[in-house]
């Protein structure tokens, strides 16, 4: 088992986490917390066009996320619905 990676969340992906129910908070919030211990699970996906971005879902949510492996550093910098583009504008 490796080490532990540090999770970073931008403004922006904690502005979007302040905007969901409370339900939904708690679900995406455990998936990010999740990524620490495996930045890579099964269902996440590369972002194309993304150097080093990844996206995993949680619910009809999807978190937009890059991985430092040098450093052990996630950082998350979106989170919205997965049926709506809006999640991938200002990229």
């Amino acid at each position: 088992m490796s080490e532990r990676y540090s999770l970073r969340i931008a403004k922006t992906a904690e502005k979007d986490l302040l905007d969901l129910q409370a339900k939904q908070y708690k679900q995406v919030a455990s998936k990010i917390l999740s990524l620490q211990g495996n930045p890579q699970p099964q269902d996440c996906k590369s972002l194309k066009g993304y150097e080093g971005g990844y996206r995993v879902d949680q619910g009809e949510y999807r978190i937009l996320y890059t991985i430092d492996s040098l450093n052990q550093l996630i950082d998350v910098f979106r989170v919205g619905k997965r049926n709506d583009d809006e999640v991938y504008k200002n990229l």
